[in-house]
């Protein structure tokens, strides 16, 4: 079984909207509908869990009439990402029992995801405890220790930025998180870090430069100009 969990727990306040970035309305949809609708797409996901607070439950069950078909329930936001990310794994724990088992963390704020990526994704789980996409640097990189001058220059072909989703062979990487401290949880920036700490074997696969994440009014008046202009929030 392979379960999904989209995080729509953060605030997302540098994009300037009256509420969080995921849930303006762009084409008369919240933003993250659009990667809803994929995994609900896929045949590989077989449920799906949002990480949601308590206060936006209501709306997304009105706006993307989640009381049917793969939709498992909500699970509330952490302090911190990862400690949202072990607040829904711990909802799928319900749900995924066997070695063989997937979930899928993805950021509600990556609209632009594509059924061949988690095609590929759930693929390569069968040979690695985790996959992460990623895309090669296209800038040359520098080091500083102080963040005023130059200590070391870095390989530009060896460095790679991390996307979501990212999956995990889920008893392995629930395991990582259930017994993780909480400095450990608030220290964890991406899904892959603290299962690479750990010693899990993670895969690399190309990336896809469409699926962006929404940080920026920049992103936000893209993403908004690609799917037919603003609803409301």
């Amino acid at each position: 079984m392979n379960i999904a969990i989209i995080l729509s727990g953060g605030i997302g306040s540098r994009v300037g909207a009256s509420v969080p970035k995921q849930y303006v309305l762009v084409g008369k949809r919240p933003i993250i509908s659009y990667c809803y609708d994929t995994f609900l797409a896929s045949k590989l996901i077989h449920g799906i869990i949002i990480v949601a607070a308590t206060e936006w439950q209501s709306f997304l069950i009105e706006k993307m009439e989640l009381k049917k078909d793969k939709f498992l329930g909500f699970a509330l936001p952490g302090d911190t990402r990862q400690e949202s990310v072990l607040n829904g794994l711990e909802r799928a724990s319900q749900f995924l029992k066997t070695d063989e088992d997937i979930v899928i963390i993805h950021d509600a704020a990556r609209p632009n995801l594509r059924k061949e990526l988690l095609e590929l994704m759930v693929e390569k789980n069968r040979f690695y405890d985790g996959v992460l996409p990623v895309l090669p640097s296209k800038d040359t990189l520098y080091y500083s220790n102080d963040g005023s001058m130059i200590s070391a220059l870095l390989e530009r072909e060896k460095i790679f930025a991390g996307q979501s989703p990212e999956s995990f062979v889920f008893a392995k990487y629930y395991a990582i998180n259930k017994e993780a401290s909480r400095d450990e949880l608030s220290a964890t920036r991406g899904s892959s870090e603290i299962a690479f700490k750990h010693n899990l074997s993670i895969c690399i696969i190309p990336g896809d430069e469409s699926n962006y994440k929404i940080t920026t009014k920049h992103d936000l008046s893209k993403f908004i100009n690609e799917n037919g202009g603003l609803s409301g929030c």
